[in-house]
């Protein structure tokens, strides 16, 4: 965040007295050279933020920054530093397929490994950002990523297969569950489809779940403890229908409580920490 801060500014002070330079009594070539290396620092900036995959969260901030750089420092080139300003790489990637590298900087895009940094920094960021709609599905994902990578790094694939398969997964990373295809019927909803992943492909359990999240939610649910709570009891009730303690017996005829055996503590710690993890992705569902 230091070099975009810095430009920034570098930017604007050079924008205040860009018009007035000559006044000062800079000499032409000077101009020139203090324009060249403002130019220089802002494609450095452009670049970095590019490939680290920051552009899709500095985009609020685009518009005063482009005209700036328009304004000040390339009116007269056609060709702008990339072709980001309404669409991030994702979306790119996603419309034009491997066509989207045109699309990246020449100092990006003069280096194949570059390319592929980049294009793997952004759906990395997308996959972390989106993991929490469908944890199961993202961590599939991500190990695909992985995958892909490994095999360019190797050479197993050429740069050209390298960026059809690349733009395959970006595409099916934007969609949370990979979409509709693949499912039983009845998974109907984005929500129903990640709760399936993410409930080991259990479709009655995913239906009944969903259910019980639809039938004990209320306006603001996720915001107000209390009605959180109500959704929480609701999909416990799903998921450890007998909730009541368990007697069990010793060699010596004695009994103990379910808390007493550390196999059935374990149980419950795990059942309990499953109710949380369901909760934590009906919380990121649009259909809820």
């Amino acid at each position: 965040m230091k070099l975009y801060k810095y430009v920034a500014s570098l930017l604007r002070a050079y924008a205040g007295i860009a018009n007035e330079l000559a006044e000062a009594r800079y000499k032409p070539a000077e101009i020139e050279t203090i324009k060249a290396e403002v130019d220089h620092y802002t494609k450095v900036r452009d670049e970095v933020k590019l490939a680290s995959g920051d552009y899709i969260d500095l985009k609020a901030y685009e518009p005063a920054m482009r005209h700036l750089i328009d304004t000040y420092i390339r009116a007269d080139e056609s060709e702008k530093i990339s072709a980001f300003d309404d669409l991030s790489l994702i979306q790119l990637i996603v419309e034009r397929g491997p066509e989207a590298v045109e699309a990246l900087p020449k100092g990006i895009r003069k280096s194949e490994e570059a390319v592929a940094e980049t294009i793997e920094n952004n759906v990395r960021k997308l996959i972390i950002n989106e993991s929490p709609v469908d944890p199961a599905y993202y961590e599939k994902m991500s190990k695909l990523l992985d995958a892909l990578i490994e095999l360019r790094r190797k050479g197993v694939v050429s740069y050209k297969e390298y960026l059809e398969k690349i733009a395959k997964l970006t595409r099916e990373a934007t969609k949370p569950g990979g979409g509709p295809g693949g499912y039983p019927a009845n998974m109907k909803t984005a929500a129903q489809r990640a709760l399936y992943n993410n409930l080991g492909k259990d479709e009655n359990l995913a239906l009944a779940v969903d259910a019980a999240i639809q039938s004990s939610r209320m306006d603001g649910w996720r915001n107000n403890a209390m009605k959180t709570k109500r959704v929480r009891l609701a999909i416990r009730a799903v998921l450890i229908p007998d909730c009541a303690p368990l007697i069990i017996p010793t060699d010596d005829h004695k009994f103990l409580s379910q808390d007493e055996t550390p196999f059935v503590t374990e149980r419950i710690v795990q059942d309990e920490a499953l109710v949380e993890r369901i909760l934590e992705l009906a919380t990121h569902q649009n259909d809820y």
